[in-house]
This record gives structure tokens, C-alpha cells and sequence, in this order.
């Protein structure tokens, strides 16, 4: 199969969709790599790299996508992409359609077969494609959260773990997936007060397990929710619903409860987050201010630390990939039922259900497309 790999223009994207070791992987079972010029110059691969491991190198996005069987990248097409994609091309990638109908619309025009990474689902109902990048995510927002809460950034002005003597900020942390876990770790251990909400008792007990005891876990429900935000500091919104929107959790009407300078990071943005006042926002002008309360949505988060999401994510999407590439995506989908399930729209008709419903867009049954 013949693979490639552009480089990311969407805002301060500096991720890469495949490490040299991916390449030299695709080039030991046969396949041809393209990447383009300093694909991954950002995340700390030079083309001599990719080179040395068997991959060509081309000048341009155009290039590449018009050689390409299937293309593997980090984040959905933007628009100047969209006339790039061909009928038939396989597209692996972060897609997050339900929180873009011109991107949904875009993918069904192109007529390409669309195989989300964030949709690619075990049989425990694990995300194994998405779950590096929450990791990521979750951690960083701790870290991006505590920064906007210094006063000249317009927050609380409140240091994060406290002093002696000094009571530390109160975090809420907005579900217990895998981003909630990995920012309550992170504010866990920068001492302090935690509380993570979540609907399921049984995630809440694990939670309550393994978590230091700076960290409180408690049923969420609206009420619970008005209850806490009008004494935190910093605010996560993590929860997720698979290939579909964000439940919104916190509305407009509800910032007013909260304290001046206190902020808002909302994880779920690719999704369409959880607050009703979220917009995506970029690494060069990540934050605006609604009500005196600092929202911060940035929609790739993990792109302002490369190399290690990066290497994170490849980790997890090669195995995958070269499934797609060693036996074609048809004869894939049916062996692996997770990466059937990132099957989102194939040659313009959409098969995820949640893509489906954000649109009102017909459904077809997947397996139609896999005889």
C-alpha cells in the first residue's frame, strides 16, 4: 500500500502522524511511505530520519495526498484539506465529526473512507486510539489551569497546592474517564483539594480506591454540580461520550455562581465540551473571559507538547495501521471488530450511529461495506 503522511496545518499543531520507526515498520512489510517536508521537524524528526528508515520525502501536501492510498495523520482535515481527499482514500485520523457538520459534509462529498481514531473501541468499551491523548489532555490541563489562575493572567491568583498555613485550590474535576483520572493525579499531586464527579458508582469506587486523600469522589448530578462550582478554583470538564457531543454541564446561567477568576479548562472540546459558553479556541490565543470566569479550549491540547504526544499516540495507532496496510481495510474491519467500530463514513455514507443523530443524516449498516 502506498501511505502518506502530510504535514499538520490545522492552529499550532506540532504532532506527526507517523515516527521514523512507524515508517521503517511499513517498509519491512512492503509498503511505500511518503512524508512530507518537515512533517515532523516540531515533534523532533528530521526528514533524514524518515529517510534513513525507508520513507520518500515530497514538497508538498498536494503531493502527497494525491500519491496516497491511505493517509494517516494526527487531526481531522481542516477546510483547505477537504478538496485534497480522494474517493476511495483511506483517511486514519482524529475526525471528532459530531462537533463539525462541515466537516461531516466534507467527508461524505469526498467519498473517502473515514476510520476515526477516537472511535476505535475495545470489547471493555476502552478507547485505545484516544486513550494517550486523554492522558495527555488530562495532565495538561492541570498545568494549563493552575498557570491561568495567576492574577496577571486574569485568575483567582491562587497557587495551586497552597503554602503552610495557606488553604490550596479547590479543583472539580467533571467525569472520571481517563481525563479525569489523569488531571486529578496531577492536581493530587500538587496538593490540592480534589473533587471527581462521575455518574457510575462503580468507576467512583475504583476511584476512591486509588486515589490519595486529598481527592474526593462524588455522585454528579446537576445539584451536585451548583454545589461545588461556587467554591472551586479551577474547574475540568472530561466527560465524554463516544463519536458524539459533550452533555453540556455547565450552562451560561450558571457562571454566574461562580468567583470571579476562577477557570474553566474544558477537555471535551473536540466534542463540543461541556460547557454551554465553550468555543474552540488555539495555542496562540487559548483563553477568553465570560461573566469574570476564564474559559480555556484549546482543541488540540496535546499538540503544544509533541514529542511526547507523539510518541505517545504512535505507540497505540501503528499496530492498527498496518493492519489497514497489510490486509486492506475491508479485510481489516471484519478480522478486528475495535477498528470496525472506527469506521465513520465510507465513499459518502455515514455507518457511526452518534454522527448519525448530531445530523439527522441517514445511517447505513457497516457491514454492507464489508463483504
Amino acid at each position: 500500500m502506498i501511505i502518506g503522511v502530510p504535514k499538520e496545518i490545522k492552529n499550532n499543531e506540532n504532532r506527526v502522524g507517523v515516527t521514523p520507526a512507524g515508517v521503517m515498520a511499513f517498509v519491512t512489510h512492503g509498503h511505500t511511505v511518503f512524508i512530507q517536508r518537515n512533517a515532523g521537524f516540531h515533534s523532533g524528526f528530521e526528514d533524514q530520519e524518515y529517510i534513513d528508515a525507508g520513507a520518500q520525502i515530497l514538497p508538498t501536501i498536494e503531493e502527497v495526498y494525491q500519491i496516497a492510498e491511505m493517509i494517516i495523520k494526527v487531526k481531522e482535515p481542516i477546510e483547505p484539506e477537504y478538496a485534497l481527499i480522494k474517493k476511495d482514500q483511506l483517511v486514519f485520523t482524529y475526525f471528532h465529526f459530531a462537533s463539525s457538520e462541515p466537516l461531516t459534509h466534507a467527508m461524505i462529498s469526498s467519498k473517502a473512507i473515514c476510520i476515526s481514531y477516537e472511535t476505535v473501541e475495545d470489547a471493555d468499551r476502552s478507547l485505545p486510539l484516544l486513550t494517550p491523548m486523554s492522558e495527555v489532555a488530562g495532565r495538561m490541563s492541570i498545568q494549563q489551569g493552575a498557570k491561568y489562575l495567576e492574577k496577571p493572567l486574569k485568575g483567582r491568583g491562587i497557587l495551586l497546592g497552597g503554602v503552610p498555613g495557606v488553604a490550596p485550590a479547590k479543583v472539580l474535576v467533571l467525569g472520571g474517564g481517563v481525563v479525569g483520572t489523569q488531571a486529578a493525579k496531577m492536581a493530587a499531586g500538587m496538593g490540592a483539594d480534589v473533587t471527581i464527579l462521575d455518574i457510575s458508582m462503580k468507576r467512583l469506587r475504583y476511584l476512591d480506591d486509588v486515589m490519595p486523600a486529598n481527592v474526593n469522589t462524588e455522585f454528579s448530578n446537576e445539584y451536585t454540580i451548583r454545589k461545588h462550582i461556587k467554591f472551586s478554583d479551577l474547574i475540568i470538564g472530561g466527560v465524554l461520550i463516544p463519536g458524539a457531543k459533550a452533555p453540556k454541564l455547565i450552562t451560561r446561567e450558571m457562571l454566574k455562581d461562580m468567583r470571579p477568576g476562577t477557570v474553566l479548562v474544558d477537555v471535551a472540546v473536540d466534542q463540543g465540551g461541556c460547557f454551554e459558553t465553550t468555543k474552540p479556541t488555539t495555542h496562540e490565543d487559548p483563553i477568553y473571559i465570560i461573566d469574570d470566569v476564564v474559559h480555556y479550549s484549546v482543541a488540540n491540547m496535546p499538540g503544544a507538547v509533541p514529542f511526547t504526544s507523539t510518541m505517545g499516540l504512535t505507540n497505540v495507532t501503528l499496530s492498527y495501521a498496518l493492519q489497514l496496510a497489510n490486509k486492506g481495510w475491508k479485510t481489516a474491519c471484519n478480522d478486528n471488530e475495535s477498528l470496525r467500530k472506527g469506521l465513520n463514513i465510507i465513499n459518502g455514507k455515514v455507518v457511526y450511529p452518534a454522527i448519525s443523530e448530531a445530523f439527522n443524516l441517514p445511517l447505513e449498516d457497516v457491514t454492507h461495506y464489508l463483504s
